[in-house]
């Protein structure tokens, strides 16, 4: 894992490739590289920095140079010891045993068409310097970062935006469809970019710049069409053995010089990896956190850690447990800056203080477990919409009576909080819509009207493309199964958009690599290849995974009630944070441009501290956004777009 990052006929290549470079060390801390070369009317310039996980020597440092091919790479290929025997088998000789001579040399063989064949997750640049030719490419499923700049015939890249930003001196224009989108969301999708000229360069594809300056695309992979596949091997009645190939992945995803460890919630998802890892290093360390007692307390959280050490202690894993209680004052700035972009998901903080106590310990590399809640139809969300269509064919004066009800029910006092009151009011904001709608309403911030009244009434045009964009993606598939309509969706949307982009940042920033074995091409294909109703299976979710784990863990931790990778916020919101949330409402830089309203965040605001409905994720983002664009527009020298 690394920071990757380089310039093509672009001004002044060689000290904006130094800039960018250097803006990444904490992606590289065991070493740096730069590359140099001609091309056409202009130069290119590569530059890297590594983490050092394979082939610690320095026959694995980069940019790699070898007969005319250059490449600068960021990730791990967990089937290159496949690779590399295929390769050597045809007379190549490698002289050292990095991923990173594997992928040269496929490359070198098959030139685009090793991309499909390669498993594990990646982003690189690779110049051949007899064409003069620079192709970037992009894993499967988005989960390494590239992030790209075009003017004229040049061109900038780098694995992180804020290295984009930097070396532009400012010139780069906040996106603000962008930020509408983040509002909406919580995150920026990954078909779009917080700043108007810089791009991410999509999953599953490759972009090539040619010395008289011509750029072509491609795509090796697309999500649409495996899910297809999978319908169709579903319907000839294949049944993929999931937890051989859960395992299969596991043990590929260990593949290390240096000690590698797990993230361990409790939860299914976490121990099942856990409990696989151990099997194959037996004694693998682990790390989990707790919160204190009054914020867990508060936000009626469940108590993961019990279940977590009878993981632990059943599989023989060495248990560090990590107490949460941070002073989120300092942190939530720092994590803006390494997040990119606009994301308000506090699990980042998690995942940031899990990854700097590992990396205290000396362990560079985590297994995560994302990735199965949207593969296999495990977020209440799934369930929730499911539920919604039985609960349309209630009555409507019923269901009136009972939105009524629940409309006057309180989501917190003083000392508490009750989960289940802001589940059935987060249920009854839904479940009377249309599906795309519902699906898009059941993990998204605000309906269409709440955003409008939140934003720049000349946004509204605005608005409607971001809500467009999500229908078209939604129903761009040929799938009639409704569980799998929505795991789609997940995993070409929520999965690269949010869950994948804060885990690489957070983890990133503590200079750790974190795996994701459930988001692996093969196990993806068996996930499409499992009928919705083997997915969710009465109130049930991850049906058909939940029976995969119990070949290996108890019961009790397979069918536990769904923990939540969150955080207190309703405890941090109303006591660390308030005094900054009156700040932002009050005269904050957003209020100020015209972009947010002030009157309508004063109402959520009140309306929060009454108990009557929880907006603490919400008045939690717009904390996140407004310390993004504090940075994105200091010193730009613009005057913002919403002044009159």
């Amino acid at each position: 894992m690394c920071g990757i990052a380089g310039t093509y006929r672009w001004p002044d290549g060689k000290a904006v490739t130094d800039r960018l470079t250097d803006t990444l060390a904490h992606r590289g801390p065991d070493g740096t590289g730069r590359y140099s070369h001609p091309v056409g009317d202009g130069e290119v310039h590569l530059g890297h920095r590594r983490l050092a996980i394979i082939d610690l020597s320095g026959t694995g440092a980069q940019p790699m140079v070898s007969d005319g091919l250059v490449l600068t790479y960021n990730g791990e290929l967990y089937n290159a010891p496949e690779l590399r025997a295929e390769l050597a088998a045809a007379g190549v000789r490698f002289r050292g045993t990095s991923d990173t001579e594997v992928l040269l040399e496929a490359w070198r063989r098959w030139g685009t068409g090793c991309l499909p064949r390669l498993r594990g997750m990646f982003a690189f640049g690779i110049f051949d310097e007899r064409t003069g030719d620079l192709v970037l490419a992009r894993d499967q499923l988005g989960i390494k970062p590239l992030f790209l700049l075009r003017r004229g015939g040049g061109l900038v890249f780098a694995s992180e935006l804020k290295a984009l930003a930097a070396v532009t001196g400012g010139s780069l224009e906040v996106d603000h469809a962008a930020l509408v989108a983040s509002l909406l969301y919580y995150w920026v999708p990954d078909s779009r970019c917080a700043f108007r000229e810089a791009e991410k360069l999509p999953p599953g594809s490759w972009l090539r710049c040619r010395p008289d300056g011509r750029v072509e695309r491609g795509r090796f992979w697309n999500l649409k069409d495996v899910a297809a596949e999978g319908r169709e091997r579903a319907q000839s009645g294949e049944r993929p053995d999931l937890a051989a190939i859960v395992e299969e992945s596991t043990r590929q995803h260990l593949l290390s010089d240096v000690p590698v460890a797990t993230f361990l919630s409790g939860g299914l998802d976490s121990s099942y990896l856990t409990a696989l890892a151990a099997r194959h290093q037996p004694g693998i360390s682990a790390y989990t956190i707790g919160f204190r007692a009054e914020d867990a307390k508060f936000e009626a959280m469940p108590d993961d850690l019990r279940y977590a050490r009878r993981v632990a202690e059943r599989f023989g894993v060495d248990l560090h447990e990590i107490e949460i209680a941070p002073n989120v004052l300092d942190l939530l700035p720092r994590m803006t800056y390494h997040l990119d972009e606009p994301i308000g998901d506090p699990a980042a903080i998690n995942t940031f203080l899990i990854c700097s106590a590992a990396r205290e310990a000396g362990v560079k590399v985590m297994l995560s477990g994302m990735g199965a809640d949207e593969l296999f139809a495990g977020y209440r969300k799934h369930l929730a919409n499911l539920i919604a269509l039985r609960y349309q064919r209630v009555p409507r004066p019923l269901r009136r009576g009972v939105s009524r009800a629940v409309d006057r029910l309180p989501v917190a006092t003083a000392r508490r909080g009750y989960r289940s009151v802001r589940f059935a009011k987060r249920f009854l904001s839904f479940a009377d819509l249309p599906e795309e709608t519902a699906f898009r309403r059941s993990y998204t911030m605000y309906d269409r009207d709440e955003l409008l009244a939140l934003i720049d009434p000349d946004l509204v045009g605005t608005v409607e493309d971001v809500l467009t964009e999500h229908a078209d993606v939604y129903q761009d598939n040929d799938l009639d199964d409704f569980v799998n309509r929505m795991c789609l969706g997940d995993a070409r949307m929520f999965l690269p958009g949010l869950n994948l982009t804060y885990t690489d940042r957070s983890s990133m920033a503590a200079s750790t690599e974190v795996r994701v074995p459930y988001v692996d091409v093969e196990v993806v294909k068996a996930a499409f290849a499992v009928p919705g109703d083997r997915k969710i299976v009465g109130r049930q979710g991850k049906a058909v995974l939940k029976e995969a784990a119990t070949s290996i863990l108890p019961r009790e931790i397979v069918y536990r009630p769904k923990g939540l990778f969150s955080a207190p916020l309703r405890a941090w919101m109303s006591r660390d944070l308030a005094p900054l949330v009156r700040e932002v409402v009050d005269d904050g830089v957003l209020v100020r441009s015209g972009f947010l309203r002030r009157d309508a965040l004063a109402r959520m605001v009140a309306e929060d501290a009454a108990g009557q409905r929880d907006f603490s994720k919400h008045l939690w983002h717009v904390l996140t956004l407004e310390y993004w664009y504090r940075g994105a527009t200091s010193g730009s020298g613009q005057n913002s777009p919403f002044t009159a």
